[in-house]
């Protein structure tokens, strides 16, 4: 995939010395260490090439650009090696620097989509740790070490994120483990106008993810949603989306269509490397996880990635206000 920008050693250190200026922890206190990092773009301290780069990518979004990749981004001086049975925890007590959390953040802020973090899921946090649990062994999520099939991350839900941006933290280079991208706009081009329609129309049931059924035993399967939505989003999990009983005929043949013409799509492949920011669109369009070759699994189990969640904008931000947990601007309670 082409880079968006490779980092410089002599930006790449620029940006780390503003990053370790930023106070706080964001597991304690997520909205004083964002107002931290806030200060930083209201003082001018935020290098300039990075200010130009997410005007750039603001910009291609409105151009209907949906991937970026930044390289040798800085990270924390440390960054602590986290086990498989309980990687949160081991987060906690482990991790005592924030350079990844804040350059998220700056990120975010830079290039104006606000993060949104989920009240039921790892306590809350607005940074979550793309690693695998020993609990999730062998299931279709994130957080096992398998691949994953085409889908938007929390396709089930009412509040679902506009971006999703990952951060290499600890990417073993033996391994080749990519995340492909196919765009709504992509899908489009390959659906007739009857299929869109259908699409368009309610008649589609989608499971919720194992991790949101263990964290709220009440959730089981989505309300009748549509697959199609907007001008180009797609709200689908391949291999889970089914058309809900009592729907008609004209929605399996339209379920059919959109399977065949996401085998047939144009799409993009991106192995993540330690340092690499890699942000893409969650609705309009769909991302997987492919293992090419992984030579060494113990070593495998060890990659992490640092998520967070993104709104396309302010505005977006604001129609789930009504979401919001207490005081915290982006901690939706679904």
């Amino acid at each position: 995939m082409h880079l968006t920008h490779e980092l410089t050693g002599a930006e790449r250190r620029s940006l780390y010395s503003v990053l370790t200026t930023v106070r706080g922890n964001p597991y304690q206190d997520y909205p004083a260490f964002a107002l931290a990092v806030a200060d930083l773009v209201a003082a001018g301290s935020v290098p300039s090439f990075l200010t130009e780069v997410c005007d750039r990518i603001r910009a291609d979004r409105r151009d209907g650009v949906d991937v970026h990749v930044l390289r040798n981004c800085p990270l924390d001086d440390e960054v602590p090696l986290l086990g498989n049975a309980d990687p949160l925890a081991d987060k906690y007590a482990r991790k005592t620097t924030f350079v990844a959390e804040a350059l998220h953040t700056l990120f975010s802020l830079l290039t104006g989509a606000p993060l949104l973090a989920y009240a039921s899921r790892f306590n809350g946090d607005f940074f979550t740790d793309v690693i695998a649990h020993d609990q999730y062994a062998g299931q279709q999520t994130g957080f096992a070490e398998g691949e994953l099939v085409f889908h938007n991350d929390r396709t089930a839900h009412r509040v679902r994120a506009d971006f999703i941006t990952l951060l290499g933290m600890r990417c073993p280079e033996g391994d080749l483990v990519y995340t492909g991208f196919v765009s709504g706009r992509e899908l489009l081009t390959r659906l007739t106008d009857i299929d869109q329609e259908v699409l368009r129309t309610p008649y589609f049931v989608t499971p919720f993810d194992v991790v949101s059924r263990d964290a709220n035993q009440g959730l089981t399967q989505s309300g009748l949603h549509p697959i199609l939505e907007n001008a180009h989003s797609f709200r689908y999990l391949d291999t889970h989306t089914t058309v809900a009983a009592g729907s008609p005929d004209e929605a399996k043949d339209a379920l059919i269509a959109l399977k065949n013409s996401l085998a047939r799509a144009e799409r993009t492949r991106h192995r993540i490397r330690t340092g690499d920011l890699f942000t893409f669109a969650n609705q309009d369009g769909l991302h997987n996880r492919e293992r090419i070759e992984v030579d060494d699994p113990a070593r495998a189990r060890e990659r992490w990635l640092l998520k967070t969640y993104a709104f396309r904008d302010e505005a977006r931000a604001a129609r789930f206000a009504d979401e919001w947990v207490g005081a915290v601007p982006g901690l939706v309670g679904d």
